[in-house]
């Protein structure tokens, strides 16, 4: 009796042992859902804009089906407006989230409330992305990386062919490239096409002051925090450049997005366009009467910058950062970027890319069937870097660009107007 009373106490402790096991969940780390399904984890992941992501999600869930992942898609301003919100209060934050790059540095100085991502293994596919593109990624010491790369927005010279042929120009990309090899040569076929066809040259003087702007290692604020509005300042030489373009009658006054602006990139009412890679899919949806009549070349090197573009972070909130991680490094393939490219116009930061036939033959309806991803991928390759924005980057933007409207739509002198402007700026600083 005493053996069996012996095998009936071990019983009971194997089967107590058994019980306690299955309620306190997976071996792997796995949570139950809300349906009460063993080991399935549910991932939080906010966007922002048209990224198709929704498509590559179901794909990644299939993939691994104890994988679900919630996207929740917002404005620009809504989203970052919403993170930072729920990154101070320390809670409400997503497992994944997007950050675009000219909202990036403001998110940097809360490195606590972001994953490291070198420390789930990042490392091993840092070489597969352009390297300005990553170390954008990074912080100042370059062993924290907030975020993986996905798109880019390098820029190139958008240019109406009816426009250059009627001034008596070329209008094979390759030819317009060599034509506008600097900052000087670009001034001296504005004034050509100008005085041809009586069309301005660029849209803008906010286009015309970012031909330098975009491109500065420092624009308006040091890593420091410092504003960087000196005479000698790159800003400064981008505010002169733009003054410049607008005295020899060059600009425009076409804002960009705004109606007048959509007509004139429709009908012709402007010869050129810096913009980036992402430029153009708008271009393709909304100007039905200029299909066939711009094409897309290089620009200058002095004027080689980046326009836009994105990264996704895991906010140390979260309870399954590696599987976080894992789903947004599958995200930002190679292979996956270049089916974001092909459906959403996202251009590619993952420089393998760029060799894929299906990348180099892709030709564009809109621009009488010119392969532009290539001239892309050169203009990516030529960007040295992405200057330092800062939390105040876009206010003081607006209070340099204001100058600018004043001295084209009012007259005004532009040297007050720089010297209000930095007062202005000042002002904010000091917020």
């Amino acid at each position: 009796m005493k053996g069996i009373r012996k095998i009936a106490v071990l019983g009971l402790a194997t089967l107590l042992a058994f019980l306690l096991a299955a309620c306190s969940g997976s071996d792997d780390g796995g949570t139950n859902d809300a349906s009460g399904e063993k080991g399935e984890i549910t991932l939080d992941f906010w966007t922002f804009g048209a990224t198709g992501y929704e498509e590559l999600v179901k794909e990644y869930e299939k993939e691994n089906p104890n994988i679900k992942i919630k996207v929740k898609s917002s404005e620009t301003a809504d989203h970052h407006d919403a993170l930072f919100t729920s990154l101070s209060a320390g809670s409400g934050a997503p497992d994944i989230a997007m950050l675009e790059i000219d909202q990036f540095d403001r998110f940097k100085v809360a490195q606590d409330r972001f994953e490291n991502l070198y420390d789930l293994g990042a490392n091993d596919v840092k070489d597969q992305y352009l390297e300005w593109k990553w170390q954008s990624g990074e912080n100042v010491d370059g062993d924290f990386l907030f975020g993986l790369p996905t798109d880019i927005g390098p820029k190139a010279l958008y240019y109406r062919t009816d426009l250059f042929e009627q001034a008596g120009l070329p209008t094979d990309p390759e030819e317009v490239a060599a034509l506008i090899d600097s900052p000087e040569a670009f001034e001296e076929v504005g004034l050509q096409v100008t005085e041809e066809t009586g069309m301005p040259f660029v849209d803008s003087i906010e286009m015309a002051f970012r031909a330098y702007l975009d491109a500065a290692e420092t624009a308006y604020l040091t890593p420091e925090n410092e504003l960087n509005l000196g005479g000698d300042s790159e800003v400064k030489k981008a505010y002169d450049y733009a003054v410049h373009l607008n005295d020899l009658g060059l600009v425009g006054k076409y804002e960009m997005w705004s109606p007048e602006w959509a007509n004139a990139v429709n009908k012709g009412e402007f010869a050129a366009e810096l913009g980036a890679g992402w430029l153009k899919g708008w271009m393709e949806g909304n100007a039905p009467e200029a299909v066939g009549k711009w094409n897309v070349a290089t620009l200058p090197t002095e004027f080689a910058a980046n326009w836009g573009g994105s990264y996704i972070a895991v906010p140390s909130e979260t309870e399954h950062a590696q599987e976080a991680y894992d789903f947004i490094e599958w995200l930002v393939s190679s292979e996956n970027q270049l089916k974001s490219f092909q459906s959403h116009g996202l251009f590619p930061s993952a420089q393998s890319v760029y060799e894929e036939e299906a990348f180099k033959t892709n030709e564009d309806e809109f621009f009488g069937g010119q392969a532009t991803a290539p001239v892309f991928a050169e203009a990516a390759q030529d960007i040295t870097g992405i200057g330092y924005k800062g939390e105040k980057y876009f206010p003081v933007h607006n209070e340099i660009l204001n100058a600018l409207k004043n001295v084209q739509n009012k007259g005004a002198d532009p040297e007050k107007e720089w010297d209000a402007a930095v007062k202005r700026a000042e002002d904010l600083m000091k917020r």
